[in-house]
């Protein structure tokens, strides 16, 4: 048995016919097991093994999660250091509240002053409060292991992309619906599908074409593809990051990214989409692009953006 992958997302897993006459040793089925697995956890990269190392570090430095969280602990240290200065030289003593409260305006000010996007700034005002008020309710140890796995399987790949979770509605998929050619097969794409709402509804108002929705975050991938099963859908659901898909396998591509990934998004299918195919971002602009196409799919929601190749 072998484990087939295409461009970085694990499609399925085939049988050949030598191996079924071959007997599997137990440290090459050992092996097979250990790579399987790992192409679960971590998508494989497409570009060279030598290069996918330095390309992940790289793409770790740059994640504002990680500076931010630097810029948090330089605040915590200078705050320490300015605490016991004035401990020795003035025996003043600041109350805990005030200097947490010190320590979160300090860490926004450093943020502020690299350049973080605005939302980081309160998030790091406010960290080391929470913090605070968190070790105060005497929560047992497990309560934090449990919500940070569970965040986890749901923000995989947050930290990296920069994408959270953002869920569609029901007027954004009635919006898409309306977008698509009638009586036409097509290949349609969801990338960053999440639970798969808008997938498996065009799957199942729509009897001709290719329904796909692409998610790298565990949880959300797994609840989709059972969600698909169960309901006897049509639509397929991969796990793997979209940025390793050819986009010149699709017709329409739908996104709901974050602002952080737009520039990216628009440079990959600029350069891959075939023409006559269609981009559509709900929310989201592509920065210097102007759309086609405009809609608001509800009264008081963000517009729906497309842009045609």
């Amino acid at each position: 048995m072998r484990c087939k992958a295409r461009g970085g997302v694990i499609v399925g897993y085939g049988d050949d016919e030598q191996h079924r006459s071959a007997p599997v040793g137990a440290a090459k089925l050992a092996k097979l097991l250990l790579r399987g697995a790992l192409a679960w956890v971590v998508p494989v990269d497409s570009g060279k093994p030598s290069e996918a190392p330095v390309v992940r570090a790289r793409s770790l430095w740059q994640a504002p999660a990680l500076h931010a969280l630097l810029h948090q602990c330089l605040a915590f240290l200078l705050i320490c250091i300015c605490l016991i200065v004035l401990e020795i030289h003035s025996e003043v003593q600041i109350r805990l509240g005030i200097a947490v409260w010190l320590q979160g305006l300090l860490a926004a000010a450093i943020s502020y002053w690299r350049r973080l996007a605005p939302w980081w700034l309160l998030i790091q005002l406010l960290f080391p409060v929470a913090l605070l008020v968190t070790y105060g309710m005497q929560l047992p140890p497990i309560f934090f292991l449990l919500l940070f796995l569970g965040f986890l399987t749901l923000y995989w790949s947050t930290f990296r992309t920069q994408v959270p979770y953002y869920p569609s509605n029901r007027s954004v998929w009635q919006a898409v619906a309306a977008l698509l050619p009638p009586d036409q097969p097509l290949r349609f794409i969801d990338i960053g599908s999440g639970f798969g709402g808008l997938v498996m509804e065009l799957a199942a108002t729509r009897r001709e074409g290719a329904f796909t929705g692409v998610e790298l975050a565990p949880l959300p991938w797994l609840i989709s593809k059972w969600r698909a099963r169960l309901q006897r859908s049509r639509a397929k659901f991969i796990r793997g990051d979209y940025m390793h898909l050819d986009f010149s396998d699709y017709d329409v591509i739908f996104a709901y990214l974050s602002p952080a990934a737009m520039a990216a998004l628009w440079e990959k299918a600029h350069t891959e989409m075939r023409p006559g195919s269609l981009l559509l971002s709900y929310e989201f602009v592509i920065p210097d692009q102007v759309p086609d196409i405009v809609i608001a799919p509800s009264p008081d929601g963000p517009m729906l953006h497309g842009w045609r190749m």
